[in-house]
């Protein structure tokens, strides 16, 4: 945006040089005319207006920023909302910006449409899920489209299919590859509004699949990268905060937050953004912008730590997770490779393991503890059957709330696990498991204790 007030300035410039330029051009020709000479124009005078012109044009085409916009089902979720939405991605236009739109589908239609097939059979085939599933990002593409053109703009809206969203990866939970964004730029450069369905692609077989939960905003930080364009996801909530205000109302919302915190906050339960989205806008630093759709309130910008005051606080904010349950195997042979063997099979199904311990050998035994997705419990229960053949003993823990504090400030702070634990004591918070990184900590508790908790950690760490 700065770049194109810029180009204003210059503009304006220009015109004005341009203008007393073909001034002059008309009062040489006047001057000559009335001496009855033949008008002899200068290269200079016949060549700068149409020179400025050009450079304009030129310059302004190159300028305009191209911004990746994301609204999430919420945003969409009514034909009203549809309407508002047009008209925010309108002002946008007028300010001199290119736009690619990635829409959610309206509402809870994703829910509707899982609930449907499941009228149909309560073991939907998963290609056919997805091809079903995908239909809701279409409806809303084209409706929008549908807004903006209705508002005098012109809009094209794109499937998956359409601008070559390649995946690869199960279905419902496959992984972009690549993004074809020819026909993207150059709908662009002919003064399109692009809007594209967000959560899907297609694979090698060509066939639809979905991306999974927050997969429209992988899209749209996808399209960014491709673009080299800034992103922006608007939802229902006004940027991001240190804890969820719905469990601690004291909350402080955050100007700007690290890629790293925000990828951790995000895997561990923050549900403003999916995970894969911050890997992608990390790993090709584009800057992504949160906040609520159709408002004035000032958002948050997540970024690289660069460009963040290094001084921070230890600890910038907390997430929990009810979402997860504790799988053990007991007595299992104290041998790597085996070990090494079960992991390895749990991670080709896709199942994403968290916290991981392990008892010291008791007669060459050992119990294996760690945390998966509770929707991935069945599948992860018939590959230890079928590892195990009934040698091993498989105790399951649904109790836990899986709570994190993160921050990049404990890279260079020491005492917080000291601080963290001493709450716990004078709390009677009982702790079942733990695992730390650089700039987190997590900690496996018992659902009863989890609101307790996060009011005694976010008092003492000021979020």
């Amino acid at each position: 945006m700065a770049l194109y007030k810029i180009y204003i300035k210059l503009s304006l410039k220009y015109v004005i040089i341009g203008v007393f330029s073909l001034m002059e051009l008309g009062k040489t020709i006047l001057v000559e005319s009335y001496k009855g000479t033949q008008p002899c124009i200068s290269v200079q005078y016949r060549c700068v207006p149409l020179l400025y012109l050009f450079f304009i044009i030129i310059l302004g085409r190159s300028i305009m920023a191209i911004i990746v916009q994301k609204y999430g089902g919420s945003s969409v979720g009514t034909p009203e909302k549809i309407k508002a939405v047009a008209r925010s991605v309108v002002n946008k236009v007028e300010a001199g910006n290119k736009l690619v739109v990635v829409v959610s589908a309206m509402g809870d239609t994703t829910d509707n449409l899982i609930a449907l097939a499941k009228k149909i059979t309560e073991n939907p085939d998963k290609r056919e899920l997805d091809a079903l599933l995908s239909t809701g990002e279409m409806r809303s593409c084209a409706l929008l489209a549908m807004a903006i053109k209705d508002l005098g703009y012109d809009a094209v809206s794109y499937t998956a299919y359409q601008i070559s969203i390649k995946t690869s990866g199960q279905y419902g939970k496959s992984l972009i590859d690549d993004i074809d964004e020819d026909k993207i730029k150059r709908a662009l450069d002919n003064g399109k509004v692009v809007i594209a369905a967000g959560f899907q692609g297609v694979n090698t077989e060509g066939d639809v699949t979905t991306l999974g939960r927050g997969g429209s905003d992988t899209t749209a930080v996808a399209i960014a990268v491709k673009l080299n364009g800034t992103c922006e996801i608007y939802t229902d909530v006004d940027g991001i905060y240190s804890v969820d205000p719905r469990e601690y109302k004291d909350a402080k919302k955050l100007d700007e937050i690290d890629y790293e915190e925000m990828l951790e906050l995000s895997s561990l339960g923050a549900r403003v953004m999916h995970s894969r989205s911050i890997e992608l806008a990390q790993k090709y630093d584009i800057p992504v912008y949160v906040g609520l759709s159709n408002s004035d309130i000032r958002g948050t910008v997540i970024k690289g730590v660069d460009d963040m005051n290094l001084e921070s606080k230890p600890v910038t904010g907390l997430a929990t997770s009810d979402d997860d349950v504790a799988v053990t195997v007991r007595n299992i042979d104290n041998d790597i490779n085996i070990i090494a063997n079960l992991f390895e099979k749990v991670a080709d199904k896709k199942i994403n393991v968290d916290m991981i311990s392990q008892t010291a050998p008791i007669d060459n035994k050992v119990n294996v503890s760690f945390t998966i997705p509770k929707e991935d419990l069945k599948e992860c229960l018939s590959i230890l059957k079928s590892y195990s053949k009934g040698k091993v003993q498989v105790d399951i823990d649904e109790d836990i709330t899986k709570f994190s504090i993160v921050g990049i400030g404990m890279k260079t702070t020491s005492g917080v696990v000291a601080k963290m634990f001493k709450l716990f004591r004078q709390n009677n918070i009982a702790v079942k498991m733990i695992t730390t990184s650089e700039i987190r900590i997590t900690c496996a508790i018992k659902q009863k204790d989890k609101l307790k908790t996060i009011n005694v950690i976010a008092r003492e760490f000021n979020l």
